[in-house]
């Protein structure tokens, strides 16, 4: 053909070196950015997977810096408690040291009270003063607040992790269906038989043996066993307190499977007991455990100090020695430090636990018969007057109590924290790996497809030049 208006083989040519011009653009594109996908043309359906899949990794991303934060949190939390602890263990020396009167002056006790007063103050100060970036965390803003418990019933409550969800409180119903009870013997003699009788009293304290002449009324063996309680962890009463003839009923100071009361009689006759009234003779009996529900799950039950521990509710409670069976119910209306762990925001993947006060005010309780501040020098425990004995009691569920918090906080870090990093990390790893091989250019490849692109550009620009020197030859004919 000698057409000269149209150039056919130059359009030819000028199309495929416009094609390859544009994947030597591309190539050159993802070899500059170290990407595939530079925008949405190069693979719409690849750009959608890699956006998700980069969303999920910040989220996750996200998700290990909350953690971290909160292990933080958790680690400066028990480092105060650790100072806590010490304080308390040393108050725990002073006051057995103050017990040793007959060697210490009042002065020396005196020394020892100022000691204790100044370990209290410091207490105080480090549940006032511990904070991490602002966030107070042991004055008691990150403990659980309820409403509507009986103090009457419930003498001790700890809110360990309570999960709200999506309610904005959380109910708590306690279904007592059979109460805990003491060990428990009785001596229905109004008297001690005719030959002298030689008992030994043995209880969760320790044991002691009293002796009694023949006749004794059973007042005065009431009395003997009361005088040496704090030895054994047995009390005695009566029977019928308006009628002291109808016997004494000897029994374990607390309650539960752990407690017991055992009665021997080492030598004469005439002191028999019997684990119930008109039963059979008996010389020993355990106490019992409550059994319990709290929202319907079985309880963990020592005696009438019921746990439960699940992922909606972690408490502790102390029911009072008077309450029988029955039902008692509250609610823990907000509180607790909620911890955002996961890359969706749901229940599923927050946790909750909760932080109490440690102020001297707050470390103790009633069951124990006081707190931490009662025992400074004018508070009614003080070794000033002469109460080391009950200021101990206090002091050893001060340190049982923050015991517990550190070791709830030290699981709470180690089993839920570390262990969500790592699973994190991981999936991370994985999301990145995937986001990686939908995304990221592989450069061998491209390295490759630069050189095919290049060499089809130079030779699409030749091809275009001969084919634009091709309709030159028509001049011939016109020669």
């Amino acid at each position: 053909m000698a057409r000269i208006n149209t150039n056919v083989p130059a359009i030819v040519a000028q199309r495929h070196l416009s094609n390859a011009s544009r994947d030597l653009n591309s190539t050159i594109a993802r070899l500059s950015s170290g990407v595939r996908i530079t925008r949405g043309a190069d693979d719409p359906a690849g750009l959608i997977a890699s956006e998700r899949l980069r969303s999920e990794i910040s989220a996750v991303n996200q998700a290990i810096q909350n953690t971290q934060r909160a292990s933080n949190i958790i680690a400066t939390t028990e480092g105060a408690l650790d100072e806590v602890a010490n304080l308390l263990n040393d108050i725990q020396e002073l006051i057995i040291e103050a017990a040793n009167t007959g060697a210490l002056s009042e002065d020396e006790i005196r020394a020892n009270q100022l000691q204790i007063d100044s370990a209290i103050a410091s207490i105080t100060r480090i549940s006032n003063s511990t904070t991490f970036a602002g966030r107070q965390l042991l004055n008691g803003s990150l403990d659980y607040v309820t409403s509507g418990v009986n103090n009457a019933i419930v003498q001790q409550l700890e809110i360990h992790g309570a999960q709200f969800g999506t309610q904005p409180f959380l109910p708590v119903n306690v279904d007592v269906m059979q109460s805990a009870q003491p060990g428990m013997l009785f001596f229905t003699d109004a008297a001690t038989g005719a030959d002298t009788v030689t008992v030994e009293i043995a209880g969760n304290t320790g044991v002691t043996t009293l002796n009694f002449v023949s006749g004794t009324p059973a007042a005065d063996v009431l009395a003997a066993i009361n005088l040496v309680r704090d030895a054994t962890g047995v009390s005695a009463s009566f029977i019928n307190p308006a009628n002291p003839s109808s016997g004494v009923m000897i029994r374990s100071l607390g309650l539960g499977s752990r407690q017991f009361v055992k009665v021997n009689v080492l030598s004469g006759t005439g002191f028999t007991t019997y684990s119930s009234i008109g039963g059979p003779a008996d010389s020993d009996d355990d106490g019992r455990d409550a059994v319990a529900l709290i929202n319907g799950a079985a309880v963990i039950a020592d005696g009438n100090r019921l746990a439960v521990r699940n992922l909606v509710l972690d408490l502790e409670l102390t029911l009072a020695n008077t309450f029988g069976e029955g039902t008692t119910s509250f609610a823990i209306t907000k509180g607790g430090a909620m911890f955002q762990v996961g890359p969706e925001v749901n229940s599923n993947l927050q946790v909750n636990i909760g932080m109490r006060s440690v102020a001297a005010t707050r470390l103790g309780s009633f069951a124990a018969g006081g707190f931490m501040s009662q025992i400074g020098s004018e508070g009614e425990f003080s070794l000033l007057k002469g109460n080391a004995s009950q200021a101990q009691n206090i002091v050893k569920e001060a340190i049982r109590q923050v015991s517990v918090l550190r070791g709830r906080l030290g699981a709470f870090e180690k089993n839920t924290l570390d262990t969500n990093v790592s699973q994190l990390t991981i999936t991370m790893e994985n999301l990145s790996a995937a986001e990686s091989a939908i995304r990221d250019a592989d450069f061998a490849y491209e390295t490759s497809q630069l050189s095919r692109n290049q060499i089809l550009v130079n030779s699409s620009t030749a091809v275009l030049a001969l084919a634009q020197q091709t309709p030159q030859s028509v001049l011939r004919l016109l020669g």
